[in-house]
């Protein structure tokens, strides 16, 4: 009995290591592929900057955007384009696609009151 007990105890162990071992990432920053907009006025009317007006979008693209993506679920009802193998989600002022040229995720700041904003528009 007291080995069944050991036998058991040490396939425990080792599992709780394995994934401990797998999730070893988990709390680690990565880096990711992205591109910025610094601006004034709105996104439909971008203006350059100006001292009293800043805003930044981002659209992020590659793994972080599918993580975002797959995070957001489900599509909205509402959405930018009928193509097919077209899909958003947008949630609040985030806002994510997935298409045949892959995913991206869009959102912003206003960098003088530090509120998020909407990054993209259709």
């Amino acid at each position: 009995m007291k080995k069944q007990y050991a036998l058991a105890w040490g396939a425990l162990t080792l599992l709780s290591l394995a994934y401990a071992a797998g999730n070893s990432d988990w709390g680690e920053y990565r880096p990711f592929k992205g591109s910025y907009l610094i601006y004034s006025n709105t996104l439909g009317e971008q203006q350059p900057p100006t001292p009293h007006e800043r805003k930044i979008s981002f659209m992020v693209t590659g793994a972080v955007a599918k993580d975002m993506f797959d995070s957001m679920a489900p599509d909205s009802k509402e959405r930018c384009s009928l193509e097919q193998g077209y899909r958003q989600r947008d949630k609040e002022n985030v806002s994510c696609v997935r298409d045949p040229d892959g995913h991206r995720c869009y959102f912003g700041f206003n960098l003088r009151s530090g509120k998020s904003i909407g990054g993209s528009i259709c």
